[in-house]
């Protein structure tokens, strides 16, 4: 897990190492520099695997130098593989396996590794960089790109300079609480996609992009029940397995839940040594599962270490959130993240995440929704739009928000999408033109429970968790592994029927299911809480004087296409305990926060 940054920019050496250092905690073991044919090659090294410096990077082999981010967990595959075709190594590292790999497959490489990563390959040759960034987009990949010239980094800070914020990326922002990609908050930068391939050919200053990953058309197996639980199981522990080697420590986050819990489980199982696990918890029990996840370490005979957080924990790292999450990021659950790796880098430097999970086994509250509304959705939608307009809900007590949108949404992918998006609902004037990047889930499956999930890996899952686990993970120099983010679990997941991970209002079911091999069913059949934060009563108590100073008049009009005074009467509302407008005073106060960081008031 490292920083990578290159450019053809005749940036000096002091100027091109300032920009490194502004993102330094992505890795704190090494740093260097380099300049190969009026290209700077810049890296920052959070040392995992071969520790020596002979796994320094940028790195070269023959006539290519790389620089790269990530792991790839099949690298001794690959590497046998390599072997056995005459190739020689010289370090143990997967960084030289890439090399030598591309060197041998050139982009074919891409189909052979199996990892999260970004990379650069420049090829002195040719004269031309290639670069990649991994399937489910997992790790970060910024580029700027003018008329020949070009940056790209594992971050945007160091790319950002003098240039101009993007007033459609802040619509953006306020609709998703994110900036979808390939879109970020500045003009002229940009994010490469998940599972795709950039070349810039600097013979004729050319750039193109093309695509080597996606999801795809899938109908659902002919399979048995038991035989798909007993494939996905072996599916899992490979995963686990490959994502546990390190020349450092290695340990696993551990929640009430059941993706952190199955993932702990295996590794008790695959890892040789006892495996140390941690969890964070609130004095609120609505949002406390660390009493959950004792239990679970308990069982599981597990080293567990578990962090109360509280309103002040949070308010000290609001500094920390603004300074490497370098865009806007609405996510409050960023913040108890933070926490954790922060406690984690104490023990461990490698930690194994449950991340993935609710995408491809129907985790989150949204399918449960889809679910209880799809009888609604299936009332023309001519007559739903008179219902909602009539006193009818309220005459029967159901006037819901939940309820009034399903009635009033034109569609069934139209609802899907407002589970991500709230088109508008903050905005002067809508503006959805991110959302065409995003169209495929359409068509890769008729089941609309599957269209959510697809959207949810996507949009959500690359632009919200990936971002949030990267950055608050890299904040404290620890790397978080995702085994339910190896493209291999994903893909298996989507050929399931339906009904063997949802069945009922039963979420994950086949998860729960091998899970009570390892924990009994009645400790972790708990209701979901996610790993959220009691931020919304915070901000009318201990945390409403911060709040009120940072949204102040000046500020909110101050943002590009903000419906001011609407705002300011959700806050008013929520304030007031009348309405729970949390998520959206949360968006207003990060992009505050980002203003002042980066002096764009």
């Amino acid at each position: 897990m490292c920083g990578i940054y290159l450019s053809n920019i005749p940036f000096d050496k002091n100027e091109i190492v300032e920009k490194l250092n502004s993102i330094s905690f992505r890795g704190p073991d090494f740093k260097a520099v380099e300049n190969i044919n009026g290209i700077s090659f810049g890296h920052l090294r959070l040392s995992i695997l071969d520790l020596d410096p002979r796994s320094h990077q940028p790195m070269h082999f023959d006539n290519l130098t790389i620089v790269y981010n990530g792991e790839i967990y099949n690298y001794k595959t690959i590497k046998k593989e390599l072997q056995d075709l005459g190739y020689q190594f010289k370090t143990e590292s997967d960084t030289e396996v890439l090399l030598i790999g591309f060197k041998h497959w050139n982009k074919n490489i891409l189909d052979k590794i199996n990892g999260m990563f970004a990379f650069s390959i420049y090829d002195a040759d040719t004269n031309i960089l290639f670069s990649a960034r991994d399937r489910l987009g997992v790790k970060p990949f910024y580029y700027y790109w003018d008329d020949g010239q070009f940056e790209i980094c594992s971050q945007i800070r160091p790319l950002l300079g003098d240039k101009k914020v993007s007033n459609d990326a802040i619509s953006m922002f306020l609709d998703c609480a994110f900036i979808p990609s390939p879109y970020t908050i500045v003009e002229n930068v940009y994010k490469l996609p998940p599972g795709n391939c950039l070349e810039i050919n600097l013979n004729n200053n050319s750039l193109k992009i093309n695509e080597y990953w996606n999801l795809k058309r899938v109908e659902p197996r002919n399979i048995s029940y038991e035989a798909a639980k007993e494939e996905l199981r072996e599916l899992l522990f490979d995963a686990v397995r490959i994502r546990l080697h390190a020349d450092v420590p290695v340990g696993s986050f551990l929640s009430g839940g059941i993706d952190s819990s199955l993932i702990t489980s295996i590794a008790t199982k695959v890892s040789k040594s006892k495996i140390n696990t941690f969890s964070i918890g609130f004095d609120d029990s609505e949002y406390d599962e660390s009493k959950i996840a004792e239990q679970f370490a308990s069982i599981l005979e597990t080293n567990h270490k578990t962090t109360i957080c509280n309103p002040s924990d949070l308010l000290e790292l609001i500094p920390k959130l603004t300074e490497v999450y370098d865009e806007p990021f609405g996510d409050s659950s960023a913040l108890p993240s933070l926490l954790l790796n922060k406690v984690t880098k104490h023990y461990v430097t490698v930690a194994l995440s449950g991340d993935g999970g609710d995408e491809s086994f129907m985790g989150y509250n949204h399918f449960d929704s889809l679910v209880r509304n799809k009888r609604i959705m299936d009332i023309p939608f001519i007559i739903r739009k008179s219902i909602a307009k009539s006193g009818v809900l309220k005459l029967f007590g159901m006037n819901t928000h939940r309820i009034k949108n399903a009635l009033n949404t034109e569609n069934r992918n139209d609802f899907i999408e407002n589970i991500f998006s709230r088109k508008g609902f903050l905005l002067k004037e809508k503006k959805q033109d991110y959302m065409k990047h995003y169209q495929g889930y359409k068509t890769w499956s008729d089941n609309f429970l599957q269209k959510a999930a697809d959207l949810n890996i996507k949009l959500w899952l690359e632009n919200d968790s990936n971002v949030k686990v990267d950055r608050a993970s890299m904040a404290y120099s620890v790397e978080v592994r995702s085994p339910f983010l190896d493209y291999r679990v994903i893909e298996y997941a989507r050929s399931l029927p339906m009904h063997f991970r949802y069945e009922k209002g039963k979420q994950k079911k086949i998860l729960r299911d091998i899970l009570k091999d390892y924990i009994p069913e009645e400790i972790f059949d708990q209701p979901k809480r996610g790993f959220a934060v009691p931020i919304g009563s915070w901000m009318r108590t201990e945390l409403k004087d911060e709040f009120y100073s940072a949204l102040n008049d000046k500020f909110l009009n101050s943002v590009p296409n903000l419906n001011v005074p609407k705002f300011k009467r959700l806050l008013s509302e929520h304030m007031e305990m009348k309405e729970d407008h949390t998520a959206h005073i949360w968006k207003l106060y990060v992009l505050s926060k980002w203003y002042d960081e980066f002096g764009f008031r």
